[in-house]
């Protein structure tokens, strides 16, 4: 782990702060007065819908609409100190399917996120000297592995909505340079499938099948040319969410079930996968006994808190403490093992790129995803070696599978 992972990667990291990630101010000014028209937009229908103006930004205001004036239903959740409804995401949610002014509260909130905190603030970090932002980045900054960065967190720019995916928009290569982007294509559940050793999901990921429409089929019965978009989504969602612990309350409330489908798909999982659930038994007896988990490469995360004593409690922690603490147990493994690979991929694509004499530099890692800025010369060979070296990262019980896309900015090649 030390001597080839961690110890090299530093110099790696090293030269991924001093080159830096080019940012175009201007567009983000732009952007930034179509944000704030869309905000006071959003605000005139809130105080519309309200039937008058409020502070939309004052929980104690919004919480008179919503529950004094337009006689809203709360969910029953309340704040831990004031005891007061929540006004919070998910109650927003929930709320939405009685009125429409809780959604447009939550248009506004995401709204003004973007703006204060990547559209407003991003142009301040930008090194006026070479027009680039210096992110940080940290080794240990997670405790999974994971890198982290800071100052800014560009790891944390939303990807799934339209506004987040024009912030990144504003990311672009030097003149006469292209992005070829790098992307690990579902590697936690290829790694779970390797750690579990389960013959079905091996087959799948070894025949190339979509994983989620496959997993609908296999735990529903149906034929796979069958399996609707629904029940895909449903597929995917407990692919996804059985590394995290996902419970079925969860399952129910994302994908619109009720408790007892959603208790029902899980179980038929369980089934037909059942080596995945042999290996998350497996590793909560192992922390149990040893208070501990590691990756595929060796990455060590203690877990003392879980080791059984001899009356069978563990530690006087409660119940929920407990679970959630074996819920990231299980997920160290996967998760870790992921982070393990990338940082070993980034070492050895380093290397390749200064015994090829490129130019190509990498300037941005985002969990499963390696961005490299590159010579419009050289995007075909560098888009080659990314490709090789990161699927032979590591040797697994499938084939680690890579997405390669190059264009003129970060946006585009997402």
């Amino acid at each position: 782990m030390f001597d080839e992972i961690e110890a090299p990667l530093v110099r790696v990291l090293e030269e991924m702060e001093a080159t830096g990630i080019r940012v175009d101010g201007a567009m983000l000014e732009a952007m930034g007065r179509d944000l704030r028209a869309e905000l006071e937009r959003v605000e005139r229908e809130i105080h519309d819908l309200a039937g008058h103006p409020f502070n939309v930004n004052s929980p104690q205001q919004l919480r008179k609409v919503l529950f004094d004036e337009l006689g809203l239903v709360p969910s029953g959740r309340r704040t831990q100190k004031t005891r007061v409804h929540s006004t919070g995401q998910e109650v927003l949610e929930a709320l939405a399917a009685q009125h429409p002014l809780p959604a447009r509260v939550l248009e506004y909130r995401e709204l003004s996120k973007l703006l204060g905190t990547w559209v407003e603030a991003l142009p301040k970090l930008i090194d006026p000297e070479d027009g680039r932002v210096h992110t940080r980045f940290h080794q240990l900054g997670a405790a999974t592995g994971r890198l982290s960065s800071s100052d800014p967190n560009l790891q944390n720019i939303p990807i799934r909505t339209p506004l987040g995916r024009r912030i990144r928009e504003a990311f672009v290569p030097e003149p006469g340079w292209l992005f070829v982007s790098a992307d690990y294509s579902q590697m936690e559940l290829r790694i779970l499938a390797h750690l579990s050793g389960d013959p079905e999901l091996i087959r799948a990921f070894s025949e190339g099948r979509d994983i989620h429409a496959y997993t609908a089929a296999a735990v529903t019965g149906i034929p796979l040319e069958e399996v609707t978009p629904e029940l895909r989504a449903r597929a995917k969602a407990v692919n996804f969410g059985i590394i995290y612990g996902m419970s079925e309350f969860r399952l129910a409330r994302e994908q619109g079930m009720s408790r007892d489908e959603a208790r029902a798909f899980i179980t038929a999982y369980f089934e037909r996968y059942g080596k995945v659930r042999e290996y998350i038994d497996g590793v909560i007896a192992h922390v149990a006994r040893h208070g501990e988990v590691r990756t595929l490469f060796g990455r060590r995360r203690s877990f003392p808190e879980l080791i059984a004593t001899e009356d069978g409690t563990r530690g006087g922690l409660s119940r929920p403490q407990r679970e959630a603490l074996v819920r990231q147990a299980v997920n160290a493994t996967v998760q870790g093992s992921g982070a393990d690979i990338i940082k070993l991929a980034m070492v050895r694509l380093h290397a390749r790129f200064r015994d090829q004499g490129l130019a190509a530099r990498m300037v941005l890692q985002v969990h499963d995803e390696l961005l490299v800025e590159v010579p419009a010369g050289e995007v075909a060979q560098v888009e080659r070696h990314v490709r090789e070296v990161m699927e032979s990262a590591a040797r697994l019980a499938v084939p680690l599978a890579v997405d390669v896309r190059s264009g003129p900015n970060w946006s585009a090649v997402h």
